[in-house]
């Protein structure tokens, strides 16, 4: 563990934090802020104030520096000159770039799920899945969005590529945001979802790899066009909200 690891021992909800071996401070900083943009609590535009987020953790300023720069690889802040760090906007450009993106690195890697599983992968994806159903059912959606990026997790290795697992990385909280605005817009989705989820997994260990990757292809797209209608209604309301308080 690094120095500045042992002297920024902080608290985050309450909790001291802990450190994984292969976890910087700065890292579990950013995971902090980033869970913040991601659940609504911090909107776009809004800026992030280095100076509060280190008094509330209880960490140095450089770190927080730190973790702004790894939240904006991911694509959840801008940095400006002067201004400092600003929450990235969720526009429909920026959504339709985003899953054009990762639609085309989930196609590949459930090409190569198909032709790469071993039999020892299968329990804990199938358990998994069963788990979402059952999540689903319950209308748990806190629960089935964690499930539903364990599942990418488990996948991203068979990759067997560490530039598309990195890149899928940086670009998983961006999804993670979307993902999150359409399932709380929409709790009939988690149904939907699951089919999804169970479908493309029959296909893979069937090693029907194209009919893989189209199944993926077919709920990118769907979930692409389920978060553009929850970002047109959430812009409607903000709007609505607006013209009111000018009254």
């Amino acid at each position: 563990m690094r120095a500045e690891q042992k002297t920024d021992m902080g608290f985050i909800n309450g909790c001291a934090m802990t450190f994984k071996a292969a976890e910087s401070l700065a890292e579990q900083i950013a995971r902090h802020v980033g869970r913040q943009i991601v659940t609504g609590d911090l909107v776009e535009g809004e800026r992030i104030q280095e100076l509060r987020i280190a008094k509330e953790l209880n960490v140095s300023r450089g770190s927080v520096r730190e973790a702004l720069l790894i939240l904006e690889r991911r694509h959840l802040i801008n940095i400006y000159p002067r201004r400092g760090a600003v929450v990235a906007e969720m526009s429909a450009q920026q959504i339709k770039s985003l899953f054009e993106v990762i639609t085309l690195l989930l196609t590949l890697i459930a090409r190569r799920a198909a032709d790469n599983w071993r039999q020892s992968d299968v329990e804990s994806f199938t358990s998994l899945v069963e788990h979402m159903q059952a999540l689903a059912r319950e209308g748990d959606i806190e629960g089935f969005y964690e499930g539903s990026f364990s599942f990418f997790r488990m996948a991203y290795r068979f990759a067997m590529n560490p530039y598309i697992e990195e890149m899928l990385e940086d670009l998983q909280p961006a999804l993670q945001r979307s993902y999150y605005l359409a399932l709380h817009t929409n709790k009939r989705e988690l149904q939907e979802a699951h089919g999804f989820f169970k479908g493309i997994l029959e296909a893979i260990l069937m090693r029907k790899g194209e009919q893989a990757a189209l199944l993926v292809d077919d709920f990118c797209r769907h979930l692409r066009n389920l978060v553009l209608d929850s970002l047109a209604r959430m812009k409607q309301i903000e709007l609505a909200w607006a013209q009111r308080s000018r009254r």
